[in-house]
């Protein structure tokens, strides 16, 4: 399981223009089953994400397909999480 933390940088301005795609680009995470959870880091400091059911490399490649990470939009941050006790309304995660 992996914790992504897509944090805004110098380019933040340029978040609007490519908003539309990196929508598509979180569907797709979900639509791949390999997006768990998306939300907004607050204050305004970007995104972050939870993800399972990839490699660490296949994760870095799909980060780095988001329009905000290739325009320098946000810098990513992959944590990996070895998960070894749950909630049990999180079962699932330990898989």
């Amino acid at each position: 399981m992996y914790v992504v933390l897509l944090k805004f940088s110098n380019n933040k301005a340029q978040a609007g223009p490519l908003m539309d795609e990196h929508k598509r680009w979180i569907n797709r995470g979900f639509d791949d089953g390999v997006f768990l959870l998306v939300g907004n880091i607050q204050p305004n400091q970007g995104g972050a994400l939870l993800a399972g059911n990839t490699s660490r490399s296949d994760l870095e490649v799909r980060v780095n397909e988001d329009p905000f990470v290739a325009a320098d939009v946000v810098t990513a941050e992959i944590t990996e999480i070895a998960p070894s006790r749950v909630d049990e309304r999180l079962q699932f995660l330990l898989g």
